[in-house]
Formats: structure tokens, C-alpha cells, sequence
């Protein structure tokens, strides 16, 4: 069996959402720093796909079915971590879902459904997890987005969530100042991933394809290699690429032209809702 060695050796990092995409690419990257890793998502098959995937690369880890949406999955996801391995040092908040849809024909459950997940699946998990990680002095991540700095248009319930999740990732870190905790709020750009795929339309029902090209995009495994250089430095903010990084610093600076770039890039999105309603 393959060993690695690492700044996270012995160390046992939790990552929520590790079905696929950058959760799952983190669970590689962190375990090949020598982390024991904890994996979980609502789909089995995937998430035991991962699993072997990860023991056939040498790297040890546990897989626990569980839905970040309902608290008491989260509470028994901290639970049987601390009981299988006695310790936890790591959480990834990554489990996410997105929505597309114009804000006048949204149903409100949809609106509710990516609040749960995004938002309120980060308190549920690092609620139960904080206790632990006081103890050994660790890292809560939030995998959060650009949309947590700058609303997106026909993704309003997603920007919500996301923050939302900024706030509470800010507020946790100036608790914890003098816990020795360390907390890093992680956005990522356009990135590789089926977030798009499995968007909710105006009903709730999942897209099913992307309506990005995709080509050009950050990889999910450079995506979380960046992720795990920010945890290393303990750093308290992560904004990844070029444009990401530019959304942010036009829209602190210059809010009514960044309203107007943003507008017209999603414009050209596959069968933007923006372009029928203002064609």
C-alpha cells in the first residue's frame, strides 16, 4: 500500500459534498498530504465509487451517507468521525447545490432548498464539529463562491446562500480569534464541476446539462490544490482566478459598471433567461 507523508499526516479532515468534482478532488489532495479522510454525500453509489478510489490509491478513509440539509445526519457524521478515528481536525463545508431561474418565477421551496443545503448545511456540520476541532486547534473551511461577494443574476437564491455563508464564516472566525482555529473562506471561479448539471430550475427540478462552455474553466483538482496551500498558511481568504478576483475588486470600487459586465457575461449564458425577458 501506498503511504504518503505530508504536513496533514495523522491528521483527519471531513469533507462534506465528496460525491464528485472539487469535494472529491479535495479528498485526493488533502489525502495525499497524508490526511485520513471522512467522506459524505447523499448519493451511495458515487460516494462508494470514491471511496475505492481513494483505498486503491493508498489513502485511508471513511464513507458515510448523509444529507448536510438534515442536522441530525450532520450530528452522527461528527459522531462516528471522532468514533472511528478519535479526533477531527479538518471540516470542509463543500456540499452544494446552485438554482437558475429569474426571481419573479422562482417557486420560494426553491429558494428554501439551496438555503438549506448551502447555508444551513455549513452551521449544522461545523456546529457539531467545533467542539473538536478546539481541541486540536484546526481548520473549518467554507467553500463558498464569487456569488458570496457579488449577487448573480438568475442564481439570486445561490448568492444568497453563499452570503450568507461569508457572513457566518466571518463572524465564526472573529469568535474563534484567540481559539487557535483557524477559518478560511475558499471561493472559487467558474470551476469544473456538475454544480451546473444538477441546478434547480424554477420548479425545482435539476437542469441536467451545463449551460457554460466549460473548456477554458479551472479544473476541480487545481481548484483544491489551491485549497490545500490556503489551509497549510491558514489563510483567511481564497479567491480564485483571474476574473473572479476582478468581479470582486470592480464590484467593491465601481458597483453600477460591475451590475452592467455582469449582466451582459451571463446574457450570453444558453438560453439566458435575461435575453427572453429583455429581447
Amino acid at each position: 500500500m501506498t503511504t504518503f507523508a505530508g504536513m496533514f499526516q495523522q491528521k483527519v479532515v471531513v469533507i462534506t459534498g465528496a460525491s464528485s468534482g472539487i469535494g472529491r478532488a479535495l479528498a485526493f489532495a488533502f489525502g495525499r498530504e497524508g490526511a485520513t479522510i471522512v467522506i459524505c454525500a447523499r448519493k451511495v453509489e458515487a460516494l462508494t465509487a470514491v471511496s475505492q478510489e481513494l483505498t486503491q490509491a493508498g489513502i485511508p478513509n471513511l464513507a458515510l451517507r448523509a444529507d448536510v440539509s438534515i442536522e441530525s445526519d450532520m450530528q452522527q457524521l461528527v459522531e462516528q468521525t471522532v468514533a472511528q478515528y478519535g479526533r477531527l481536525d479538518i471540516l470542509i463545508n463543500n456540499a452544494g447545490i446552485t438554482m437558475r431561474s429569474m426571481v419573479a418565477e422562482a417557486d420560494p421551496a426553491v429558494f428554501r432548498k439551496v438555503m438549506d443545503v448551502n447555508f444551513m448545511g455549513t452551521v449544522y456540520a461545523t456546529r457539531y464539529a467545533l467542539s473538536h476541532i478546539l481541541k486540536t486547534k484546526g481548520s473549518i473551511v467554507g467553500i463558498s463562491s464569487i456569488a458570496g461577494y457579488r449577487g448573480l443574476p438568475v442564481r439570486a437564491g445561490y448568492s444568497a446562500s453563499k452570503f450568507a455563508m461569508n457572513g457566518f464564516l466571518e463572524a465564526l472566525r472573529t469568535e474563534l480569534l484567540h481559539s487557535g482555529v483557524h477559518v478560511l473562506t475558499a471561493c472559487p471561479g467558474f470551476t469544473t464541476s456538475n454544480i451546473r448539471v444538477a441546478a434547480l430550475d424554477a420548479g425545482g427540478n435539476e437542469a441536467g446539462e451545463s449551460v457554460r462552455d466549460e473548456t477554458n474553466m479551472m479544473t476541480a483538482e487545481e481548484c483544491a490544490d489551491h485549497i490545500v496551500k490556503a489551509v497549510k498558511k491558514r489563510k483567511r481568504e481564497l479567491i480564485l482566478t483571474t476574473q473572479g478576483k476582478l468581479t470582486v475588486f470592480l464590484n467593491k470600487l465601481f458597483p453600477g459598471l460591475t451590475d452592467r459586465l455582469v449582466y451582459n457575461t451571463l446574457a450570453k449564458e444558453k438560453d439566458s433567461p435575461l435575453k427572453m425577458h429583455n429581447a
